[in-house]
């Protein structure tokens, strides 16, 4: 499977109390076709809202997929994927870097009662990570430190695949991630006092 021939990448940036997101939507050749940005609160419940409405902003009916960077931006406030999923009518995927024993200790660590409960079932309803190794070598070695991707609407072999040829040379995060990082970035910065 080749990558889709629009991506929308949504990447979230720290702050105090509100998280900037930037949505970078980009072509199969790593072309920057469109951004739009959003706020979401730290250690909210609002991320998935505010994935959404930046979606809607962009008005691109032509993204086919739509990547995540990570499932719990701004302080845990976690991305509901299947959300994402009905009400774009996309598949969705959401990439991570880092191996790791699950967010379920580090939740419960840092919330209880309703908020607890409600980031739990959040999490709980994410499909299981897929380990992704990055391409290979003529020597047969993976190319890099791998991927780990949750999708939903495509299966994890055509996820596996469409994130793989998101990743352009040089770089360990797809295109269309790496470049709603730096906007994200930018993004706070600018506007950094609102």
């Amino acid at each position: 499977m080749t990558a889709p021939s629009r991506t929308l990448g949504i990447a979230f940036s720290d702050g105090d109390r509100t998280s900037r997101l930037a949505g970078a939507v980009v072509r199969s050749d790593g072309t920057l076709d469109g951004l739009g940005f959003e706020r979401c609160a730290v250690g909210g419940t609002d991320a998935t809202d505010a994935a959404i409405a930046l979606f809607d902003a962009l008005g691109r009916e032509d993204v086919r997929h739509v990547a995540c960077a990570g499932v719990a931006p701004a302080w845990f406030n976690l991305l509901d994927l299947r959300r994402l999923h009905e009400v774009l009518d996309r598949p969705v995927y959401a990439v991570s870097y880092e191996p790791s024993p699950g967010l379920e200790p580090a939740l419960r660590e840092a919330f209880d009662g309703d908020a607890l409960e409600r980031r739990l079932g959040v999490y709980r309803s994410l499909p299981p990570r897929v380990r992704v190794e990055r391409g290979g070598e003529p020597d047969g070695k993976p190319a890099g430190d791998p991927l780990f991707v949750r999708a939903i609407g495509l299966d994890d072999g055509r996820a596996a695949a469409a994130v793989r040829d998101l990743v352009r040379d040089g770089f360990r995060r797809p295109e269309p991630l790496r470049i709603a990082a730096i906007a994200a970035s930018a993004h706070r910065e600018a506007t950094a006092g609102e």
